[in-house]
């Protein structure tokens, strides 16, 4: 069993006063919905740490939205893996496909910060997903196949690493694929782990699927078979819309 993983990514938006609805997320999380799913909040780095400080017992684990892949240097404006850590980060996210596009990461770059969330101990939250062209070109499964090959680091285990599928052309727009299109997608991206790890340890790792993702439509997508949760992005932002998809899950 693969228990569902609901992670929030705020992206570039939050100021302290935004912590307000962590702190409603955190007394939403009850005993019962930690035992049934994980939670997982990911603030702009200015928040890392009073975020961090704020989910303190609640169950509610907070991760990064981006890293590094060196571990120190003249790297002005970065931020390792460690000093993520160290603010009290336990998981990242690497590849979204806002860095793929803005800062033209590819998938070496994606890999190379994967290993380094992993060395680090942390969990790397790995995104793919296609553009609109790329779908309505019929290159969507060949296209995310691809990024899991290049993107996934050797020898990683359920412990280590999510994989979040995003179509590029679904976040933010409201948009969403079909019921059909997500299950197939994520049912590749499984095939496609079993080829590089093993179908048991493909079998563990949980794919996430994000894009426009929001109460009224989680527990459909939630329920599909190779969906073990969800990365959220608008959603994530206040604690009623975002609880209503952890209870979804």
């Amino acid at each position: 069993m693969r228990k569902p993983l609901i992670a929030g990514n705020w992206k570039m938006n939050g100021l302290r006063a935004s912590l307000l609805e962590l702190s409603g997320m955190a007394r939403a999380f009850s005993p019962a919905l930690r035992a049934k799913a994980d939670m997982l909040i990911c603030p702009p780095t200015t928040l890392l740490f009073p975020a961090a400080a704020s989910a303190l017992g609640s169950g509610i684990a907070i991760g990064a939205q981006d890293c590094h892949a060196k571990e120190s240097g003249a790297h002005t404006g970065d931020l390792s893996a460690a000093m993520l850590f160290d603010a009290g980060a336990s998981a990242v996210i690497v590849g979204h496909s806002e860095r793929r596009t803005d800062h033209g990461e590819t998938d070496a770059d994606v890999k190379a910060k994967a290993e380094a969330v992993i060395a680090q101990g942390m969990l790397a939250i790995i995104c793919v997903g296609e553009t609109k062209a790329q779908r309505e070109a019929g290159k969507a499964l060949a296209v995310v196949a691809k990024q899991v090959r290049g993107s996934m680091p050797a020898n990683a285990n359920a412990a280590q690493v999510v994989i979040a599928y995003e179509p590029v052309w679904a976040i933010g727009t409201g948009l969403t694929p079909t019921i059909h299109d997500i299950a197939e997608i994520h049912a590749d991206i499984r095939k496609n782990l079993a080829r590089l790890l093993g179908k048991d340890a493909a079998g563990k790792i949980r794919i996430l699927y994000g894009g426009s993702v929001k109460p009224s439509n989680a527990k459909e997508i939630l329920a599909l078979t190779d969906v073990d949760g969800a990365l959220v992005g608008g959603a994530s932002l206040k604690a009623a819309d975002f609880m209503a998809i952890v209870e979804a899950a």
